[in-house]
This record gives C-alpha cells, structure tokens and sequence, in this order.
C-alpha cells in the first residue's frame, strides 16, 4: 500500500508546530518527496522514512519555502554515502534555477557525488511526470507568481488517487487536474494575488467532484484568522479536513 505523509503544513511562515508544505509518497520501491523545505533529513526520521529511499524529487516552483532543503539533502546523502541515483522533476523555470543554485555552491567540486538527474516537466495541461509500476504522476500549470504546477497521483495498486493544488489562485486548470479524485490537497493561504482562500479551495473541490477536501499551506500561529474549516464546508459538501504535520494517509 502507498502512504502519503504531511511532512509540513504550513504556509511560506512556519511555527514549531507547523513546517513549510511539502510531503513524501511512499511506495513500495518508490518514494517521491513533493518540495524541499526545511531540514528535509530531520523531517523524514521524524516520519520514520529513511531519506536513503528517496527515489524521485518534484519540486513545484522556485520560491524559498518550497525548494531552500535541496541543497542540504543532496549534500547530506552524498555525506552519508548514498551511491543510487536520484530524478529531479520540474519546469524548465524551476531546475534551471535549482541547477543555478547548486552550481553556487559548487557542488561539481564534491568528489564521488552520486547521479542526480534532472527532467523538466513541459508546461503543458495534463503532462506526465512519471509513470512506474505503482503510480503515474500528472501536472498542470497553476496561477502563482512564478511558473508553478499542480500535481495528481494515480496509484495502480489501490486506484486511489489524490491532487495537490500548490500555491495557486483559482484557475480552470486546478479542477481538471482534481477531476474526480479521492482527495484534494488544497491551499488555503487567503484570497490574495496568487493562493487561494478556503472558500475558494471549496469551491474547487465542489467543481472537481472530489471525494474528500484536505486544506494545506494555510496561515498558522499569529498568522492564523478565521474558522477554514467552516468556510471550505460552506462551498463543499463533502468531508473537509486541515492538513498536520506528519500526518499518515494510506492510499
């Protein structure tokens, strides 16, 4: 069975309880980390997943809190001597600029390193990120203020899927990526240029026909306004949840 796992929940402004959003899909033979944030090694011991399992990284868009643990998780496996290779997945914008950012610290300079690959997601409605014997990855672009996409899992094993909005204003593609999943992972940072509120992620759910709403990267501790919950069951009717750190979701 694959296990889908909250690494971190909240927005662009963690607390101790909360991290920056990104999570881990475990598979049997694959693990897929969805963003970066943080202390990505702490976080997965903390989760019980060795990071020496990761297979795949998709990052969603360059902005801090989503991609500022790349550099100390490669160098942290290279540290403690991984050797297998490891796939990078994201637009052109996006690895262009993880490339850049590595090159910084001059990591081409750090013997013995293990493979890194790195393949760029077209901008394209509905691509395909991966596709293996356990689950077949899809992504759309979103509306953010960078280049940014959403993405939906497919598992083969169970059929379950789930989508994870990302950091996005409402946009038509959203509900085409969601059509019909068992579960939305939707933001609800606020109805600003770029995120969406819970109402709106509601809203999406209902348009999508998803079977359960989970909100994620929304405001915690002295950011935290309002009643989420509330607002997204105004527009959805079906089961509506707040995604927490470390939370474990079989699929």
């Amino acid at each position: 069975m694959t296990q889908l796992i909250i690494l971190g929940s909240s927005n662009a402004v963690p607390t101790r309880e909360n991290e920056n959003t990104h999570l881990v899909v475990c598979g049997r033979a694959h693990v897929v980390l969805v963003d970066c944030a943080s202390n990505p090694i702490v976080r997965l011991e903390q989760a019980g997943v060795d990071f020496q399992r990761l297979t795949d990284i998709i990052i969603t868009h360059f902005h801090p809190d989503h991609v500022a643990g790349v550099p100390l998780l490669l160098m942290d496996m290279w540290l403690l001597g991984r050797r297998a290779p490891l796939t990078i997945y994201g637009l052109h914008y996006t690895l262009d600029r993880v490339e850049t950012m590595m090159n910084l610290y001059g990591w081409a300079e750090w013997p013995n390193f293990f493979p890194v690959n790195f393949c760029r997601v077209p901008a394209d409605e509905l691509a395909l990120v991966m596709d293996n014997d356990e689950m077949r990855v899809l992504a759309s672009p979103v509306k953010h203020f960078v280049p940014n996409i959403g993405l939906r899992f497919e598992l083969k094993d169970t059929g379950k899927s789930f989508a994870y909005s990302c950091d996005t204003e409402p946009c038509p593609q959203v509900p085409v990526l969601a059509a019909g999943v068992d579960l939305l992972l939707h933001e609800a940072s606020g109805p600003f240029t770029g995120h969406s509120s819970a109402a709106q992620a509601g809203e999406t759910a209902r348009q999508a026909e998803v079977g359960a709403l989970m909100l994620i990267h929304y405001p915690t501790g002295r950011l935290a306004t309002g009643d989420p919950l509330a607002e997204a069951r105004a527009k959805f009717s079906g089961p509506v949840s707040l995604a927490k750190d470390f939370l474990e979701i079989d699929l």
